[in-house]
């Protein structure tokens, strides 16, 4: 089993895992071992992959309040409490009882906290009457969602599965084929021993035949 790079970043393995035998010999796994080490040497580093990248910033899409709040984190300040002023109906002051329009405005901001609190019930009513349903649909939605994930996720593991039966049935088909031709090496170089010994000892024949016309 071997590795060569095709191109600068790419490499493809000249292995036949279905096919090949010997790995668990003395000295196989040791040289296997080698080879990927000598291969891990041509790329970059991974621990540090990203720095050849500009340093981020972190800050760039930080809006101003979120700024705000992560600098009051920083400096371990505690969060400011929820300010009930705007729900307050403060009475004129002392000094303004007999001011009409004092009291007018006080009118106005008590109008506007009950419109308010109108608009709030106004909202739970609808929360109370159509949440429900609004909620099941919701779930309804997410759990097509994971059942489609789930579909693909079974495609994919399926097509995966698929490609490695055709990836194991190409390779024991090429393994008969390769088999066979090693068988067929195998005779055509024991063919070829035997006749390059059957030349040797023709000449050497031949050459005792010259020693005895000599």
């Amino acid at each position: 089993m071997a590795t060569h790079a095709h191109m600068s970043h790419e490499v493809v393995p000249d292995a036949l895992p279905y096919v090949d035998q010997g790995y668990d010999e003395p000295g196989v796994r040791d040289m296997v071992n080698e080879l990927i080490e000598e291969e891990v040497k041509r790329y970059r580093p991974t621990k540090n992959y990203l720095e050849f990248m500009p340093t981020p910033n972190y800050s760039l899409f930080e809006a101003k309040l979120m700024k705000q709040e992560f600098d009051r984190i920083s400096n371990r300040q505690p969060m400011e409490l929820l300010s009930m002023k705007r729900y307050e109906l403060p009475q004129p002051a002392a000094a303004q009882k007999t001011d009409l329009s004092a009291w007018s405005e006080c009118l106005k901001n008590s109008m506007a906290q009950l419109e308010h609190q109108a608009e709030r019930v106004a909202n739970l009513e609808l929360l109370s009457q159509y949440g429900a349903n609004s909620w099941r649909c919701h779930c309804d939605v997410l759990q097509r969602m994971f059942e489609a994930q789930q579909r693909k996720h079974a495609e994919i593991k399926r097509h995966i599965q698929e490609i490695n039966w055709d990836r194991k049935t190409v390779q024991k088909k090429a393994g008969s084929e390769l088999q066979r031709l090693e068988e067929s090496w195998i005779g055509l170089v024991s063919k070829n021993y035997e006749i390059e010994r059957a030349i040797v000892e023709t000449e050497s024949e031949v050459e005792a035949l010259r020693q005895e016309v000599q």
